[in-house]
């Protein structure tokens, strides 16, 4: 059942408060998650494939092909349970509109991990904080 003009107008309403009052829950809620499927369906069929080599390797007496199926099966499966690759931050920022914009990047994250310590060092020590 579609929502009524009323009901409508209060929906949008609330999400440009939320994205007013709270914009990274706005913008958490905003994004869309992929399922890695592909992901896992190739690293299943290289586990596969590299068992297949190992057993076949075995089998034959050809330790190189065991090898080769042992690595691509480690491999396989490493890649499977490792944490995909995420950006740290925020992904945008909600404007007024109730759009997401991309943050503007400081140059101190372009810095080596060292120089951010000692930034940070000196912001410490300049306000006299221990």
């Amino acid at each position: 059942m579609p929502l009524s003009e009323y009901e409508q107008r209060v929906l949008e309403q609330m999400e440009r408060q939320l994205a007013s009052d709270d914009p990274r829950l706005a913008n958490t809620l905003t994004q869309r998650r992929r399922r890695p499927v592909v992901r896992f369906v190739l690293t299943g069929t290289g586990a596969v494939v590299g068992l297949l080599l190992l057993v076949l390797g075995a089998a034959n007496s050809k330790p190189w092909l065991g090898a080769i199926g042992f690595v691509l099966m480690f491999a396989s499966v490493a890649l499977a349970f490792a944490m995909p690759r995420r950006s740290a931050g925020p992904q945008g920022v909600v404007g007024t509109d109730g759009k997401v914009h991309r943050p503007v990047r400081r140059s101190v994250s372009k810095q080596g991990f060292m120089a951010r310590l000692e930034a940070r060092w000196e912001r410490r020590r300049d306000q006299g904080g221990r």
